[in-house]
C-alpha cells in the first residue's frame, strides 16, 4: 500500500520542478510563478506514483483523473489570472523582509518549501493509487465530495473573475453567488477536494493518511488561505466589513442578514 521507493522519487520530482520554476523567477523577477506550480505539483506527484508503482491498483486512473482534472484547472486558472501582472503583494513582502539575496533565499523559503509540502499532503494519492482494496462506499463518498469542491473552487473563481471584469465593480465587494454564502469558496471547495481523496485513501485501507487534508484545511484557514488574505483587505476594500458581518469566512451559510429577517418575519408572523 505504501511504496517508499515511489514516494521518494515523487519527492525528486517535485523539487526539479520547483527548482526549474525557480530559475524562471530569477528571469522574470517574479516569484508569485510558484502559484501556477502549486497545483501541478501533485499531477507531477501522482504520475510520479502511477510510473513507479510495481502493480498500481483499480483506483490508480481515477486517482490520476481526478487529480489532472483539478490540477490543470487551477494551474491554468492562476496562470491566466496573473499573466501580465506584477509580482503579488504577498510575495513582495516575503522579498523585502529577506532581504538581501532573496533570490538564493526564494529557492528554499518559496519553492522548495512548497514543494515538501505538496509532497506531504500527495500522500493520499499514493497510497490510493497502490492499494488493491476493491471499490467501496467511501469511495463514492470521496468522489462525491470531490465533485462538490470542485464546484465551489471552479464556481468561485469563476464568478469572482466575472465579476471583476466588470468596471463597475471596481469598488464594490463580491457578495453574489457561491460568495454570498461564504466568503472563501474556492479555499472551502478545495477542502473538500483534499477530504475527498482523504476518503478515498481511506477506502484503499489507509487512515493515516487523513493527514493530509487536515494539513491542507490548516493551511487553507490559517497560513496562506483564509487569514493571509483578510490580513488587510478591510484597509484595501472598506466595505469588506459589512461582508465580514454577515457572511460566513469558510463553511457555506446562509446570510446572516437573509438567516436573522425570516427569523423575524416568523416571529412577527
Amino acid at each position: 500500500m505504501f511504496d517508499l521507493t515511489s514516494y521518494v522519487i515523487g519527492l525528486g520530482v517535485i523539487l526539479t520542478a520547483a527548482t526549474g520554476f525557480w530559475l524562471v523567477s530569477l528571469l522574470k523577477r517574479d516569484v508569485s510563478i510558484v502559484d501556477s506550480l502549486w497545483s501541478l505539483m501533485f499531477l507531477f506527484a501522482a504520475l510520479t506514483y502511477a510510473i513507479t508503482l510495481p502493480e498500481p491498483g483499480p483506483r490508480s486512473t481515477l486517482v490520476l483523473i481526478l487529480v489532472a482534472l483539478w490540477a490543470l484547472r487551477l494551474g491554468g486558472y492562476i496562470t491566466w489570472r496573473n499573466w501580465g501582472e506584477d509580482e503579488d503583494r504577498r510575495y513582495r513582502k516575503i522579498r523585502a523582509d529577506n532581504e538581501p539575496n532573496f533570490e538564493l533565499k526564494s529557492l528554499f523559503i518559496v519553492f522548495l518549501l512548497q514543494g515538501v509540502i505538496a509532497w506531504v499532503v500527495s500522500l493520499p494519492l499514493l497510497v490510493a493509487q497502490a492499494s488493491a482494496a476493491p471499490f467501496g462506499l467511501v469511495d463514492y463518498a470521496g468522489i462525491a465530495l470531490w465533485v462538490i469542491g470542485m464546484i465551489f473552487e471552479a464556481g468561485g473563481d469563476f464568478q469572482l473573475a466575472r465579476f471583476k471584469s466588470d468596471p463597475e465593480n471596481q469598488d464594490k465587494v463580491m457578495d453574489q453567488g457561491l460568495w454570498r454564502y461564504t466568503r472563501h469558496p474556492n479555499y472551502f471547495g478545495n477542502a473538500c477536494l483534499w477530504w475527498g481523496f482523504g476518503l478515498i485513501a481511506l477506502s484503499a485501507g489507509a487512515w493515516w493518511a487523513l493527514v493530509s487534508p487536515v494539513i491542507m484545511t490548516i493551511l487553507l484557514l490559517k497560513v496562506s488561505g483564509v487569514s493571509l488574505l483578510e490580513q488587510d483587505i478591510g484597509e484595501r476594500r472598506p466595505k469588506y466589513a459589512d461582508y465580514v458581518e454577515r457572511t460566513s469566512a469558510f463553511f457555506p451559510l446562509p446570510p446572516k442578514g437573509v438567516a436573522d429577517g425570516k427569523k423575524e418575519q416568523t416571529q412577527n408572523g
